[in-house]
């Protein structure tokens, strides 16, 4: 498996991207998304790229947008001595 990114690793690779695209209150699809990313061996990756890249749509690395901006901003807040 070495040469492969991790994009050619992913348990969704050659899935319909509409799975992980859903419709705002489409909750079936969102956790059906989030339950192939559980299973996914290159999870962490993905979710890295997402938020390195600062990805506004989506589930990756099973997160949707709302969970990785609390995400963000968890991490990005300073924390008291």
């Amino acid at each position: 498996m070495t040469g492969l990114g991790w994009h050619e690793r992913a348990a969704c690779r050659g899935m319909g991207s509409e799975l992980f695209f859903p419709e705002i209150g489409d909750h079936k699809r969102a956790q059906a998304a989030r339950q192939v990313c559980a299973g996914c061996k290159v999870r962490e990756n993905c979710l890295a790229d997402a938020l390195a890249t600062g990805t506004q749509h989506g589930v990756w690395g099973g997160l949707s947008v709302r969970e990785r901006r609390r995400l963000r901003a968890r991490s990005s807040t300073p924390t008291a001595a």
